[in-house]
């Protein structure tokens, strides 16, 4: 386990408008704020998404399961936002996408184009030292302390 405590900093809200890349737009008001360590929650609608929805199999490292959904889906998610490989904010977001009787979770990668608004609520974390760093081992960008 690892660990590192701060504390609650700036609190945002954004809206997001039809159209619009929700993961690019979430990735380009991170840094235009400089929201170093943070999390953010998102809620609304999607044209489409493209999520990893688990591995093929249960290996290391994993091979990523990808599922598409189009058509208009409603969105519930979480994110996390550590500094990157290069110091960019690396956002991590698994949501809950649903229509009608259908269901898909997962990390929502990729594509995430917003059908009337998605409302995203952005709190800063300080003294973190939390940072997303390639981990060869499993071929993914996992938090690291330190």
């Amino acid at each position: 386990m690892q660990y590192s405590e701060g504390r609650i900093g700036r609190v945002f809200v954004v809206r997001f408008d039809e159209g619009e890349d929700l993961l690019q737009g979430l990735r380009r008001f991170l840094a235009e704020k400089e929201v170093r360590t943070g999390y953010a929650m998102v809620l609304g609608a999607l044209h489409e998404g493209r999520l990893v929805t688990g591995p093929e199999e249960d290996v290391i490292p994993p091979v990523p399961h990808w599922e598409t959904a189009s058509g208009g889906w409603e969105v519930l998610g979480m994110a996390t936002v550590y500094p990157g490989d290069e110091g960019e904010p690396a956002l991590h977001l698994h949501a809950t996408i649903g229509r009608g009787k259908a269901t898909l979770t997962g990390c929502l990668r990729e594509v995430a184009e917003v059908y009337l608004m998605v409302e995203a609520i952005v709190v800063e974390m300080e003294g973190i030292s939390f940072r997303r760093l390639h981990d060869p081992s499993t071929g993914l960008h996992l938090p690291e302390t330190g």
